[in-house]
């Protein structure tokens, strides 16, 4: 009978075989193999600033040597951006040597460690049947989502469904955190994809969050593990981790861009604050300035209200719809139409929404810099409220 890794491979490549002869060569080769969790650290591209997690099947006998990957998908995928964007994105689970698999990690410079389990050979043989389930061609896509189901997510649930009794991790060690804080660990190097993610994400993304849900980061995931312990049926209690090890060391170059978003939003609101006091100082109305900033703030919008439409949970109630708001456009058009009148009605809503809009921070962390834009407008769309009722009362003097 060959081995359980020569099996997994036929089973793959040629999908011949049957489970009962996958259980006997587990059965009589269970001794040799090693099961460990892999923790990668962050990479340069935006997918990868947050690590990625895989599981390593090692049988010492034959040198037989795989990585199981959870994280496998293609940017040749039909419409992937927008896929991505509506929470319709389809991962694969994949095999490849486990050679392949750090060759690939050291050209990028990112650090790898090793956590070898602590497993019976009853757990090794179902976690193993598990893979080969999930590695079917049947079985192998699924719907992923980065908070809820991801690569990390789906190899701590193929490791811990199949041990016999029940993995108890340290007591809450990072406390109460929301997907946002965590998400701002990891992208606090990247301001500009921190920007972009706080101004999809809505306010469910600030709640708090268990230590389940935690582990959806791959460094979270790895911190529980190499502190958790197996508690059987009879109460017997042992690590689930034998043995940690880093593999790989990081070697990654800084590539953050200098301009950050909170020095385009301040300058922003510089230049709106500037524009205000000279229109106020010479009494006049620069009406093209307002038709620019709603046509901005209006596009924006509509980014955000596609989002409501997105299969991911925690886009769909977002405030910043308040002031980055779709109507802003439909006030394009008033302006143009009116652009020689004075109306004080539309300048009262946009201050009407921006005002809800900051009371809607109380409760949801907004992209860096949009409450100090909306200050900003806030003063400006106040005083020309106030010089269209002045010009209204002068003229009808």
């Amino acid at each position: 009978m060959i081995i359980y890794i020569c099996l997994v491979m036929g089973l793959l490549l040629t999908s011949s075989g049957t489970k009962a002869q996958v259980g006997n060569a587990i059965q009589a080769n269970l001794d040799s193999v090693d099961i460990s969790l892999l923790t990668c650290g962050p990479g340069n591209e935006s997918y990868s600033y947050y690590g990625h997690t895989g599981i390593r099947i090692h049988d010492k006998n034959d040198m037989r040597d795989l990585a199981v990957n959870y994280g496998l998908f293609s940017f040749e995928q039909k419409h992937f951006v927008l896929r991505f964007i509506f929470g319709l994105t389809d991962y694969l689970m994949g095999m490849c040597s486990f050679n392949d698999f750090m060759h690939e990690y050291a050209l990028e410079g990112r650090w790898v460690r090793e956590q070898q389990l602590n497993l019976t050979p009853s757990e090794k043989e179902r976690i193993l049947m598990a893979v080969i389930e999930n590695a079917m061609p049947e079985n192998a896509e699924y719907r992923y989502n980065f908070l809820y189901d991801n690569c990390t997510t789906r190899a701590r649930d193929v490791l811990i469904r199949h041990i016999n009794g029940q993995v108890k991790y340290p007591d809450h060690p990072r406390g109460d955190v929301s997907y946002r804080d965590m998400i701002h660990q990891w992208t606090a190097q990247h301001p500009w994809t921190r920007f972009g993610n706080d101004l999809l994400l809505g306010v469910k993304a600030d709640a708090m969050t268990t230590q389940e849900q935690q582990q959806f980061l791959p460094v979270n995931l790895y911190d529980d593990f190499s502190q958790a312990t197996i508690v059987d049926a009879e109460g017997n209690e042992r690590p689930l981790v034998k043995r940690d090890r880093q593999l790989l060391n990081e070697k990654m170059e800084d590539n953050s861009f200098p301009v950050t978003p909170m020095t385009c939003m301040v300058a922003l609101s510089v230049l709106v604050c500037l524009v205000t006091g000279v229109e106020w100082w010479r009494k006049t109305n620069w009406w093209l300035f307002d038709v620019c900033l709603f046509t901005v703030l209006g596009l924006a919008g509509l980014i955000l209200t596609a989002m409501i439409f997105s299969q991911h949970p925690t886009v769909s109630l977002n405030y910043q719809i308040l002031l980055l708001n779709p109507l802003c456009l439909a006030g394009v058009a008033w302006l143009v139409k009116n652009r020689k009148r004075s109306k004080s009605s539309l300048y009262g809503v946009a201050v009407a929404f921006i005002i809800l809009f900051l009371i809607g921070g109380f409760w949801q962390t907004y992209a860096e810099g949009l409450t100090i834009l909306a200050l900003s407008l806030l003063i400006r769309y106040c005083l020309k409220w106030k010089m269209c009722k002045d010009k209204n009362k002068t003229a009808h003097a």
